[in-house]
This record gives structure tokens, sequence and C-alpha cells, in this order.
């Protein structure tokens, strides 16, 4: 029945009461769709003592700042909670927040709807997200709306149809780079506003592995590392993240890999003299590319599938394990130049019967949430995965990994095993194997600069050992790397 209806059937005295119940319904509506999109920390929400230490000090550096907090701490949430008490503060009405992948996009979209955020997801076709962006923009200038979330990609943050938007957004804006050390690239850092001041960078790891001017250029920008850093053996200690075990598994490299690594070490050894002599961005550049040709042999070396196939053969019942792979090409007994991963899936799957599946940056998003979902049951029992999980992805009923792709990149060594430590209601304890490929005996004129190289790397693998529950048992493994190369200073 209409509004009209009522008011004609029923006494004027009854009448008129209901038109003020209806009006005081419409007021309401109305009261409710003003703060429809304005953000608030959730009720069941309590802020750890470092997340609210590190939102008192960005504020102290007066709206700048770059948190340095270890992977799966709450960075995002803390985030989150600077914006809010920044609309409380001084009615911040746009909150940017610009993400490297796709999939970063759509976790914080489900974060900010926590936050009773509507946030614009500006990724993909510019035809689903610029004319809402438009629109929303003028309803701000004119005060018809209080405040906007945009969550974007790099690619499309770079991209003519979101920088011609950024002069339009006002003073009070804030920009939030998550995991910020990709802005720090000359081609993103150009695209940076610098007509928005309030700035806020996190990452876990923000400095740019052999890249100290994209380092800068982001300090410069977002502002400094907040002190103190939240660091993985704090995080543990406060609960932020599971305890664990560690258990490195020493892989020898093949007669041929051998030769293929000797022969690359040797350049290596050559380009990392001329690069500290000359400090050229050239030498610099053929270095790099040096170090990630090693980097892909090592880490497809083909033992690592005879070390997997005898280590899972006596855990088939485990369930929420996570493989790591590199993205190199690995040769199996009967066929050559198998991607990894492939060659993972083929010693899980058909040679042991266990239940994975695939999981990469080309998996549709659809497709990720479901396969997450299976993961989560049991239905799958593990995820083989490449770099795609690096960053941001947010799993945190893994309870076991095997990581066969080791990286020397700091950044990658990071973010993998803070993924894996990620709390879950299920999880006391995370359990880690770590394959580590022993370098081949070398010459004297290699070994030295070899050596020095190893001992940076090393000395991240027995800081991850010294925090594990196991450390003693991890330690006299890792001891036996150390003898081999006379690094026991380490």
């Amino acid at each position: 029945m209409l509004l009209e209806e009522v008011k004609y059937h029923l006494p004027p005295r009854v009448g008129l009461t209901c038109q003020k119940v209806v009006h005081l319904k419409v007021a309401q509506v109305n009261i409710l769709a003003e703060n429809l999109g304005i953000p608030r920390i959730p009720s069941y929400l309590k802020l750890r003592p470092y997340q609210q230490q590190a939102i008192d000090n960005w504020f102290a550096n007066r709206g700048r700042g770059t948190l340095k907090m270890a992977t799966g701490t709450g960075k995002t949430i803390t985030a989150l909670a600077i914006a809010t008490q920044l609309h409380q503060k001084i009615s911040l009405q746009v909150l940017i927040v610009v993400c490297p992948y796709r999939h970063l996009v759509t976790q914080w979209g489900r974060e900010c709807e926590k936050f009773a955020l509507q946030p614009i997801l500006a990724f993909e076709s510019v035809h689903t997200w610029q004319s809402q962006l438009s629109t929303i923009l003028y309803n701000i200038h004119s005060g018809n709306q209080k405040f906007i979330s945009v969550i974007t990609t790099n690619s499309t943050f770079i991209s003519d149809s979101f920088q011609s938007q950024l002069k339009y957004f006002p003073e009070k804006t804030l920009i939030i780079g998550d995991e910020a050390h990709h802005l720090g690239s000359p081609k993103l850092e150009k695209c940076l506003p610098k007509n928005i001041g309030l700035r806020l960078a996190l990452s876990a790891t923000p400095e740019r592995y052999f890249d100290e001017e994209g380092t800068i250029a982001i300090s410069d920008y977002f502002g400094q590392i907040l002190q103190p850093e939240l660091t993985l053996a704090h995080a543990i200690q406060q609960g932020a993240l599971a305890p664990y075990l560690y258990y490195p598994i020493l892989v020898e490299l093949t007669e041929a890999e051998s030769r293929d690594y000797v022969k690359l070490t040797s350049k290596i050894g050559w380009a990392f003299l001329l690069s500290e002599k000359q400090k050229g961005q050239t030498e610099t550049e053929n270095l790099k590319l040096l170090l990630m040709r090693r980097s892909r042999l090592v880490a497809s070396a083909k033992n690592k599938l005879a070390a997997l196939k005898k280590l899972m053969a006596n855990r088939l019942e485990t369930t929420h394990t996570l493989f790591y792979c590199g993205d190199g090409l690995v040769q199996t007994e009967n066929v050559s130049d198998l991607r990894q991963m492939e060659a993972v899936v083929k010693v899980l799957g058909l040679e042991l019967g266990y239940r994975v599946n695939t999981y990469t940056a080309e998996t549709p998003i659809k497709k990720r949430e479901k396969l997450r979902k299976q993961f989560e049951s049991g239905e799958l029992q593990g995820l083989v995965a490449i770099n795609c999980l690096d960053e941001g992805v947010d799993i945190p009923a893994i309870k076991n990994a095997v990581i066969l792709a080791s990286s020397q990149n700091p950044r990658q060594f990071i973010q993998r095993r803070g993924r894996i430590l990620r709390p879950h209601p299920s999880k006391e304890r995370a359990t880690l194997f770590d394959m580590i490929v022993l370098p081949p005996d070398m010459g004297k004129s290699i070994l030295e600069i070899e050596r020095n190289l190893l001992r940076k790397e090393l000395k991240r693998f027995l800081e991850f050992a010294d925090l594990a529950d196991n450390a003693g048992e991890a330690r006299v493994k890792l001891l036996n790397v150390q003898k081999r190369y006379g690094l026991l200073d380490i």
C-alpha cells in the first residue's frame, strides 16, 4: 500500500502520527546515506600496541612516513586506521591506495568494507571506474559527499586516464603506496602527485634491491622509515605472527648445473668489481642480469625434485601446504625444459597422489578465490605457486611450506617466509622446509667474491633459523654450510 493510501484510510490523528513516523524514517535514511562510505574502525577491532605506535609516529611525523612492518602484521589495518583518524581530525575527503597487483586491489577492497567504506576499484577497463570517479569527485567539491576511497593498480595509476584526474583531488587527500618499493622505479616515481601532501608508504622491505636511487626516491616522496621498525622477532614475540619450525634441506647441483654456475659466478665476480669501481648504470644492470640468471639456475636445480619427493612421500596426509617454485626450467627424467612449477605438480600430483593445484599471476581472480576456499577447507592439500604469492596474498590458513626457490633478493626472502607466518585460529605453529643449494667448489680467485655474496644470503638463513622453535636443530644443519665455505664467523 502506498503512503497516500495509508493516510487516506486512517483517522486524521492516526494519519498525522503515521506521517511523522514516515518522515522520521526518511530522515534516518538520509542520515545513513550521508554517512555511507565514511571510515570508522570496526567495533570488534582492537589495534595492537605496535599498530597504535605506528599510527602515533606517522602523525608525529606530520602526515608522512614509511611503515616498515614484517609481512603479515596488519599493515593494511594500520593504514586504514590512520585514514579513519585523519577523517575524524581534519575531515579527510579522499583516500587513494596504489597497489602493484590486481589481487591486492580486491584484498584492499575487502578490508575497506570492514571500515564501512565503499571503495572505487580502479583497474582493468577504464569504463568500469572513470565516470564513477569523475562524478564522485564532483560531489566532493560540491559538498554532496564527504568521503571517497579509491584503490588502483600501479599500471592504472600511471595511465593517462587516472593521471588526468589527480589535479581534481582535494587538498585533504591521503595517498598510500602499498608494497611501496615498487614505486621507486623511474616510470612510477615520476607519476606520484606532488600536490598531495599526506603520504604513507607500506612495505616489509622498502629498500629496492640494487637500486639505491629508487630507494632514495621512495623515502624522499613518502618520508623516512618510522622507528621502531617491526621486525620478525618482535612480531612473533607479540603474537602478531605464528611461531614456527624451520628445516633447511641442503641440495647439491648436478655436474652440468655446477659448470654453468661456475661460469656465471666468474662473470658476476668481474661485473661486481666493475660496478664497485665505476658505479655505472650499465655495469649495475649487467650485474643484476647475471645474478638473475644464476638465481634461476639455483631456483630450478634438478635435485630439488628428488628432495621434494623424498620429503612428501612421508607427509601424504599433510594439508594446508604451500610450495614456492622458481620461474625457471628444469630437466626431468623423460622431459626437458619443463617449468619447475609443472615438474613439482607432476611429482606431487601424478607420482604421489597429493591433491594440489597451481596458483599464479595468470590465474583469474575468481578462480583464485575458489582455490583459496578449497585450500582452506582441505579439499586441496596444497598450492603450487611462483612469486605471485610474494606480496600481499592473504591466505592465513597456510600451515606448512616447502620453499624450492630461495632468492638472493632480500625482499623475496622476507616476503616468502613472512607469508607463511600469518596467524590463523587453527594454526598453533607453522612448519617451513627450505631448500638451500650448495654452490660447487671454485677456484680461489672466484671464491672470495662468492663468499661475500654467500655470506649475505647465509646470514639471512641463520637469522631465520635463530627465531625458530627448533633453532638448535636448524643451526646444526646450517653449520655444515658455514664450515664448507669458511663462514663460521657469521
